[in-house]
C-alpha cells in the first residue's frame, strides 16, 4: 500500500520534520534541549503506532508475532507528566487489566489520572497486514485520531517507518519523530555494510544486494574465492526481521569443490545444490519459499564469523531532529534458534572490556546516518570474538534504524528510575546514583504456559511479589502478556542493582512460574474438598 508522493507532498512532511527541531529547541535561550526527551517535558499529544511494518512473510515466522505490537508499552509510562496525553493504537483490543499494569507504575500520580489521558483505539483486524495499512484502510478511523489530536501540539512515535507512517503522518497533519522512509536503505543489511565500509569500521567480508539467485550464487563464489577457508556463509534477506531472515550455508561438505581447485562450473554447480541444504532460521522456512523472497526483498551474502567464545554485543543511539548524536545504551544480546541467528534477549550494560568500543563505533555510525537525514533511534549489531590474550575482536553486523529488541527494556528501565546513562562509563545510574543493571527476553516461552490469562499472570505476580517495587527501584516488568495464553509466550525485563541481582530476579520469575504451571495428575487418594460456586451471591 506504498503510494509515490507528490513534491507537494513531500515538501509538507518535511516541513513537519522541521516542527520537531523547533520544539527542542529552549524557547528561552534558544539553545538546544541537552535530553533526547523533551518531549516527556511539555504539553504533547503522542501518538503511538506500534506497527510492525516489515515483510509480513517474515514475521509470520515469529510466534505471537501480532502481540509485538506490545512492545512499545513503555510508552505509557510518560503518562507520568500530568500533562501529556497518550493515543495507543493496536490490532486488537488490549486486555484492560495489561493497561491496568502499566498504569500503575506510573510514580505518584493517580491512576484515574493517568487513564484520563489515555485514548486507546483498535482496529478490530487480526490479520497479518501492517497495523498502519489497516488504519490506513479505515478513513473513519484516521479522521477519528485526527480529531482526538491537539493541532500544533501532537507527534507521532513508531516502531518503524516506512511509507505507510509517513502517509498517515500525511494524512493526520502531523510530524513524525522517526527516520524519513527516504533514508531506510541505510537501516538494510546491503546499507549497513555501505556505512561500514563508509566510515571504516571492521565488518565480515561479503556483498551488496543481489535479486535474484544466479547472481546470489555469483556472490557466493566471489566469497569464498577471496577466502577459501571460510566453513560457513551467512544468506540474509535484505529486510529480515530478529534473525528470521538469514540462512546459513555449510560449505564444508562440499570443500572438495573450492574454487582455485576445481574450475568455476563445478563450484558453482556444488554451491547452487547446497543452497538447498541451507539451515534456515525462520520456522517452515525453505529453500524455496526462501528463494521466492529475494526478487522482492533482496539479499546479500557474508562470511560467518566463527569464534570458540563469541557474543553478539550492540550499541543504540539516538539522533536527534536538530541533528546531535547522542549513544544511549550498550548490550550483550542473547541469540538462539537453529545457528545462534535469532534475537531472544538481552544482558545491560555490555561486558565492561568493549563497552566504550562499542559506543566509539556506534558514535560514528550516527554520525553518518545523521548527515544522510536519519533522526531519532538507531542500533548497530555486532560479533565480539575473543582472541589469545583476553583481547576481543569486533566486527559491525548489521544497522537498524528502528527500535529494536533493545529499545523498550532500555526505555523502560529510564523511564521508571529517571535516571542517566553515563557515556565515560557506559552505566546507567538512578537518581539515586545507584547503579542499575537488567536482563531482558521476549522469549520465555513454555508449552506450560500456555493457557495462562493475564489476569492469571496478575495473580500470580501479586501472590509472589514479582512486581517492580518503585522505592527499591528492583524488580520485573513484564510485556507481551497477550502473547502467554496461545503461544505460551511472555517477555519480561528484570532489574537489578548489579548483573547478579537481575539474574536472579529473572531467574526467581522463571522458576515460579514453572511451578504454578506444573501439570498434576489427579490421585484417587486425593479428594476434591474445594467448595461449589453458589451462582446466587
Amino acid at each position: 500500500m506504498a503510494e509515490t508522493f507528490s513534491p507537494d507532498a513531500a515538501e509538507h512532511f518535511r516541513q513537519l520534520l522541521n516542527q520537531l527541531r523547533e520544539w527542542t529547541r529552549s524557547p528561552e535561550e534558544g539553545q538546544l534541549w541537552q535530553s533526547v526527551d523533551i518531549f516527556d517535558q511539555d504539553d504533547y499529544d503522542i501518538l503511538v503506532i506500534p506497527s510492525f511494518s516489515v515483510d509480513q512473510e517474515v514475521g509470520s515466522k515469529v510466534e505471537g508475532f501480532l502481540h509485538y505490537e506490545e512492545r512499545l508499552l513503555f510508552s505509557l509510562i510518560r503518562l507520568r507528566n500530568p500533562l501529556t496525553r497518550v493515543i495507543y493504537i493496536t490490532a486488537l483490543p488490549l486486555c484492560p487489566i495489561v493497561i491496568d499494569y502499566y498504569l500503575q507504575l506510573l510514580p505518584g500520580i493517580p491512576f484515574s489520572h493517568a487513564r484520563d489521558r489515555l485514548l486507546l483505539i483498535s482496529t478490530y483486524d487480526g490479520s497479518l497486514k501492517p497495523l498502519t495499512q489497516k488504519i490506513l484502510e479505515r478513513p473513519r478511523l484516521v479522521e477519528k485520531i485526527r480529531r482526538a489530536l491537539r493541532p500544533n501540539k501532537s507527534y507521532m512515535v513508531c516502531y518503524n517507518s516506512t511509507d505507510l507512517e509517513q502517509q498517515l503522518s500525511l494524512k493526520l497533519g502531523i510530524p513524525m519523530l522517526a527516520a524519513s522512509p527516504e533514508v531506510l536503505h541505510w537501516g538494510s543489511k546491503s546499507g549497513s555494510r555501505q556505512i561500514f565500509a563508509q566510515v571504516n569500521i571492521p565488518h565480515p567480508d561479503g556483498s551488496y544486494t543481489v535479486t535474484n539467485v544466479f547472481d546470489l550464487v555469483q556472490e557466493l563464489f566471489n566469497l569464498w574465492h577471496r577466502q577459501p577457508d571460510l566453513k560457513r556463509i551467512v544468506v540474509k534477506l535484505n529486510e529480515g526481521f530478529s534473525g528470521e531472515g538469514n540462512a546459513l550455508l555449510d560449505l564444508r561438505p562440499i570443500q572438495d569443490c573450492i574454487p582455485n581447485r576445481c574450475d568455476r562450473e563445478k563450484t558453482t554447480e556444488a554451491l547452487n545444490k547446497q543452497l538447498e541444504n541451507m539451515s534456515f532460521q525462520g520456522a517452515g522456512e525453505t529453500w524455496a519459499t526462501f528463494s521466492a523472497r529475494i526478487p522482492e526483498l533482496g539479499a546479500i551474502v557474508e562470511a560467518f564469523v566463527e569464534g570458540d567464545v563469541k557474543r553478539s554485543p550492540s550499541v543504540q543511539g539516538y539522533i536527534r531532529p536538530s541533528g546531535e548524536v547522542e549513544i544511549v545504551s550498550t548490550h550483550d544480546q542473547i541469540l538462539g534458534g537453529a545457528d545462534g541467528q535469532v534475537y531472544e534477549g538481552c544482558y545491560f550494560p555490555a561486558d565492561s572490556d568493549y563497552r566504550c568500543k562499542l559506543q566509539e563505533l556506534g558514535l560514528k555510525v550516527g554520525e553518518a546516518l545523521a548527515a544522510k537525514g536519519a533522526i531519532e533511534r538507531y542500533s548497530v549489531d555486532f560479533i565480539a570474538v575473543q582472541k589469545p590474550e583476553q583481547k576481543w575482536d569486533i566486527q559491525a553486523i548489521e544497522i537498524n534504524l528502528r527500535k529494536g529488541g533493545t529499545t523498550h527494556p532500555f526505555m523502560t528501565l529510564r523511564l521508571l528510575t529517571n535516571g542517566t546513562f553515563d557515556y565515560n562509563t557506559g552505566k546507567f545510574l538512578s537518581q539515586q546514583n545507584q547503579e542499575k543493571y537488567y536482563i531482558d527476553t521476549d522469549n520465555l516461552q513454555k508449552e506450560q504456559y500456555k493457557g495462562l490469562l493475564p489476569n492469571d499472570l496478575m495473580d500470580i505476580i501479586a501472590q509472589e511479589r514479582l512486581h517492580f517495587d518503585s522505592s527499591s527501584r528492583t524488580g520485573t516488568v513484564f510485556h507481551l502478556m497477550g502473547a502467554l495464553s496461545e503461544f505460551g509466550k511472555l517477555g519480561l525485563t528484570s532489574i537489578g542493582n548489579s548483573l547478579e541481582q537481575a539474574q536472579e530476579i529473572y531467574d526467581r520469575v522463571e522458576a515460579v512460574l514453572d511451578r504454578e504451571t506444573q501439570i498434576v495428575k489427579p490421585s484417587q487418594d486425593v479428594q476434591d474438598t474445594s467448595l461449589p460456586i453458589n451462582w446466587s451471591q
